[in-house]
């Protein structure tokens, strides 16, 4: 199978000596149109990756910012296939690498095999399910090689070798790790402990390892970005965005301290 784009983009930035720069918002918040908009302007502020939220009624793993923003996206109507609808959009004048991250009920309810043909035939790169662990996704995994998209799986603080192994096995793009236990948005702690952990990856594997959770200023972002092959920022750029969503000016600001951070 080719390389997808996602694996392109780690390998010229591993040849660059950077990072990868990775942001997340949700789409449909506050509108689609406002989407297509940020994506670009994540996109000229640097983004590498850009992880683009599927609207879903129960979170296992999002705190109180992206569920908000989930809420607001369900209340403008915004289901899975207009997401998918808007990265066909997108595909018109972008190539940036796009990963949805939804949850497994909407995939099922759409059908897998249509899901992601159409994910597919849309120019979406790669998924993450934090409700669906690998060794209960054959099926998922199975149709996302068909259709070249990569299954990205997440490991945490608590995960024991074994499941670490499995995820290691499993992950196709890059392995997600979160680096707290807990929702998105709480408090980063920077230590050896987050050293240690990507050091026990990367014993075991050569994917990048991506860093997510937690990261909210550009100083926590350099410190990930010394450890980890990419640094994923959602929570507070998702609150910057709820609070001007006409004027983007100083979201701007901020991503653009995010992305020298992590350069």
């Amino acid at each position: 199978m080719a390389s997808s784009r996602i694996t392109k983009t780690f390998k010229a930035l591993k040849k660059q000596g950077r990072k990868a720069f990775i942001p997340y918002i949700m789409a449909g918040d506050p509108s689609i149109e406002k989407t297509k908009e940020l994506v670009l302007l994540l996109e000229d502020c640097g983004a590498d990756i850009i992880e683009l939220g599927v609207p879903f009624t129960d979170p296992l793993a999002d705190g109180p910012q992206i569920q908000r923003a989930a809420e607001r996206a369900l209340a403008n109507g915004v289901r899975l296939r207009h997401v998918i609808a808007l990265v066909k959009d997108l595909r018109k004048s972008t190539s940036v690498p796009l990963i949805l991250m939804t949850y497994y009920n909407p995939v099922f309810k759409y059908g897998e095999e249509a899901f992601m043909k159409d994910a597919s035939e849309a120019g979406v790169d790669g998924i993450i399910v934090p409700d669906l662990p690998p060794d209960e996704a054959g099926v998922l995994r199975r149709l996302s090689k068909k259709h070249g998209i990569d299954t990205i799986f997440l490991l945490a603080p608590t995960s024991t070798p074994e499941r670490i192994e499995t995820v290691v096995k499993a992950s196709r793009g890059f392995i997600y790790y979160v680096s707290i236990t807990g929702i998105t948005g709480a408090r980063l702690h920077l230590g050896s402990s987050l050293k240690e952990s990507i050091s026990r990856i990367r014993s075991l594997t050569d994917k990048p390892v991506a860093v997510g959770f937690g990261v909210k200023m550009p100083e926590e972002a350099r410190a990930v970005s010394g450890i980890a092959d990419g640094v994923i920022v959602g929570s507070e750029i998702v609150k910057r965005i709820n609070s001007e969503p006409q004027d983007f000016s100083k979201l701007k600001e901020y991503l653009l301290s995010l992305r020298d951070a992590i350069r």
